[in-house]
């Protein structure tokens, strides 16, 4: 791995996990306006607290060193949960500016994922 890749997955990395982590926070303590935002897009609030718990246990997946497999899982949920949140911002016809932090959480997903070094990726055996 380059110099140059390694720049970038620890940047978009820990960018991805300070952002899962105040999220994961506000949802955990069940902030009024983030249990207003949920209602508004149509959810329980008592979701709020099992996203926040799953944040904070991927980001520490995505962290940690070994584990490639739950890295993967850690990453797809971050991906399932960001995507889902810019579409039910499009179902609900929100302005752009509520577009903002999912589509950086999901974008900081992808790179992360993406310039990951090999000793965090699930190696595939072909017998």
């Amino acid at each position: 791995m380059t110099k140059r890749n390694k720049i970038i997955y620890w940047i978009a990395t820990i960018w991805l996990a300070l952002g899962m982590v105040s999220t994961g926070i506000v949802q955990v303590i069940h902030m009024k306006e983030e249990v207003a935002l949920f209602i508004r897009l149509g959810y329980p609030a008592y979701l709020l607290t099992m996203l926040g718990v799953w944040k904070f246990l991927g980001v520490v997946a995505v962290l940690m060193p070994k584990f490639p497999l739950l890295k993967e899982w850690a990453y797809a949920g971050f991906f399932f949960v960001m995507s889902g949140a810019v579409f039910s911002h499009l179902a609900v016809s929100d302005g752009a500016a509520e577009y903002f932090g999912p589509v950086l959480l999901l974008v900081l997903t992808l790179v992360s994922w993406y310039f990951r070094p090999a000793s965090r990726k699930l190696v595939s055996v072909n017998l």
